[in-house]
């Protein structure tokens, strides 16, 4: 019993001993805490930016687009028509 006594004495001498470095790890990480919050502040940026650009793509694709198409046709059609001079 005595033995096992003696074992957790020095069990609980080796955690004080390594105290101080688990104080100083946490430390360090609490001064690097704020990366990850402004790396996520900027990936929901650009996923934002990304899908407001993908929605002014399909915009202009859907309602732009035809109307200009049909407008160069209408003039490539008129100068077909008209007689070179």
């Amino acid at each position: 019993m005595s033995e096992l006594l003696q074992q957790h004495d020095e069990l609980l001498r080796d955690a004080a001993d390594a105290m101080p470095q688990i104080m100083a790890s946490t430390a360090e990480r609490r001064k690097r805490s704020w990366v990850r919050p402004v790396a996520l502040l900027l990936a929901a940026q650009y996923v934002m930016v990304l899908l407001v650009g993908v929605a002014a793509a399909l915009t202009v694709r859907t309602f732009v687009l035809p109307e200009v198409t049909g407008r160069f046709e209408a003039l490539a059609a008129a100068l077909k028509r008209t007689p070179l001079p």
